[in-house]
Order: structure tokens, then sequence, then C-alpha cells
């Protein structure tokens, strides 16, 4: 049996800086409402509200995040996630060549000199 009244999800769409700007034009203009201007456009309410909000905070009519300050904090939070990658990879390669040190010194120096490690 079919789900009663459930609506198949829509796909992720992303538009275009211009494009929600001429929205948020319409949606101040009021000569539409916003649900029906959502429905003129085959958008969600709640992406087009998304974006008049925004603008407000862009503009400095209601307290958040600007545009700018949230493109910030995620190239920061990108950053930190590769940074912390990058510390995984040098904890690994630490561990092996410390590892490798103490089995050339257990075989009492003989064989392979292991690699020069820097650091403490």
């Amino acid at each position: 049996m079919e789900s009663m009244g459930k609506k198949k999800p829509r796909p992720r769409r992303s538009f275009a800086p211009g494009f929600k700007a001429e929205i948020v034009e319409l949606c101040q203009r009021g000569d539409r409402s916003l649900g029906q201007i959502a429905k003129d456009f085959d958008l969600t309410e709640t992406a087009v509200r998304l974006w008049v909000s925004q603008d407000e905070v862009d503009a400095g009519e209601r307290d958040g995040l600007s545009s700018s300050e949230r493109e910030e904090l995620a190239a920061l939070r990108r950053e930190k996630r590769r940074l912390r990658e990058d510390v995984e990879v040098l904890k690994a390669a630490s561990a092996f060549f410390a590892s490798m040190s103490r089995c050339w010194r257990s075989a009492g120096g003989h064989g392979p000199k292991p690699p020069l490690v820097v650091g403490p």
C-alpha cells in the first residue's frame, strides 16, 4: 500500500545569487504573498523565507551572521578539518619512524640505518 499523503522529497537544487535577489525583491515589493511567489517559481516557502531573512541580516535589519561571515565560517571549518587530517597523518608517520628507530636499536645498530627523524 502506498504511503498516504506523503510527498516524495525534492532533489536539492541550487540557485544563482542573482535569482535569489530577484525573488527577495519580489517579496519586498508586496505585490504578491511570499507563498504565491514561491508557488509561481516552483520554490519552497521555507527557502524563500530563508532568502528574505538572510537579505535582512545582510542589510543590518536583523541579527545574525551575514553572508560573508557564513562563507568565512564555512571556509574556516573546511580548513580545520583539513588540518586535523594532516595532524593524524603526522601522528601516524611519527609512530612509524619511532618504531623503525626502536627496531634498529634493538638489532644492536646493525642493518639499515633508520631515516633521520627531526623533532623531539
